[in-house]
């Protein structure tokens, strides 16, 4: 299922910019960045909930915000793009 995550990480002390790098380590470990704060993930029920938790454990509830947005496994008919495009599949190989 397609996942899209955003957030907004307050960076005014060394602590928020400490949870916007970890938040953002966080989501590139599931997914490819689409945007500086979204990110597109494909995962599955299980990788979910790790998502989640980790990124809920991250951020600091009265500064940030956290959104999820859920596309599910029909995802590509529900995704438009227009613009400059990078050229990411998420579906493709990813090598490191």
């Amino acid at each position: 299922m397609m996942i899209i995550v955003s957030y907004d990480v307050s960076t005014k002390t060394s602590s928020g910019r400490k949870r916007l790098r970890k938040v953002a380590e966080t989501c590139l470990n599931f997914g490819l960045r689409a945007q500086f704060s979204v990110f597109e993930c494909i995962v599955d029920p299980a990788q979910w909930e790790i998502l989640k938790d980790k990124l809920l454990n991250i951020y600091k509830a009265e500064e940030d915000s956290l959104r999820f947005y859920h596309l599910g496994a029909n995802w590509e008919r529900r995704l438009e793009h227009y613009g400059k495009d990078r050229n990411l599949n998420i579906e493709d190989p990813f090598i490191l």
